[in-house]
């Protein structure tokens, strides 16, 4: 059974996915964590950062490891099926009847209207991300930290995986107290 809801879930998110994997996201999370509850919102977005500063489609990547995870190289194998499938086959007839009728204006229209509805969906993947974070980070924090990512993304340039690699690579150097330093500071703050 566990097989069958992989390929479900993962079947949904490949054949809803309009668009690529960005507006795959929340369609992923929404099976993920919201419907078969086979991880956390923490979870996930580890897997989606992770699966961002890796090369290659997110979309694959992110059903590859959550079929791995859930059942593995079994639900590895039905997931990437059950993702790539829809595609393949709607790629092969849509581009037969698009072809046909590319002039058409109805063509046009309805590939325009799909635009706002992956935006809206982005948007709210984008501010649940954003409450998470403020409530891990507290809301300073978190408003540097997307400001600081805007501007390195989208001013400089800078490629997304760069920017959370040195995230990463800050959160291993940075040094927590240990929990008897903790205690140590306390006291050291009461008396």
């Amino acid at each position: 059974m566990t097989l069958w809801n992989i390929f479900v879930a993962f079947f949904r998110v490949g054949i809803l996915g309009f668009g690529g994997g960005p507006s795959s996201i929340p369609l992923f999370h929404k099976e993920v964590v919201g419907k078969y509850k086979w991880m956390n919102d923490d979870e996930f977005s580890d897997i989606l950062a992770l699966g961002n500063a890796l090369p290659g489609p997110i979309a694959t990547k992110m059903a590859g490891y959550i079929g791995y995870r859930v059942s593995g190289i079994p639900g590895l194998i039905v997931s990437l099926i059950a993702t790539i499938l829809p595609t393949v086959v709607a790629m092969i007839l849509l581009l037969t009847v698009l072809n046909a009728y590319k002039d058409e204006p109805w063509v046009h229209g309805m590939s325009q209207a799909v635009v706002p509805v992956v935006m809206v969906m982005l948007g709210v993947l984008t501010w649940d991300f954003y409450k998470k974070s403020d409530q891990s980070l507290g809301w300073k924090t978190a408003v540097l930290m997307v400001a600081g990512s805007a501007i390195l993304i989208q001013f400089l340039g800078l490629h997304p995986a760069i920017i959370i690699f040195g995230i990463l690579l800050f959160a291993i150097v940075k040094k927590d107290p240990v929990p008897e330093q903790e205690e140590q500071v306390k006291k050291e703050s009461i008396g």
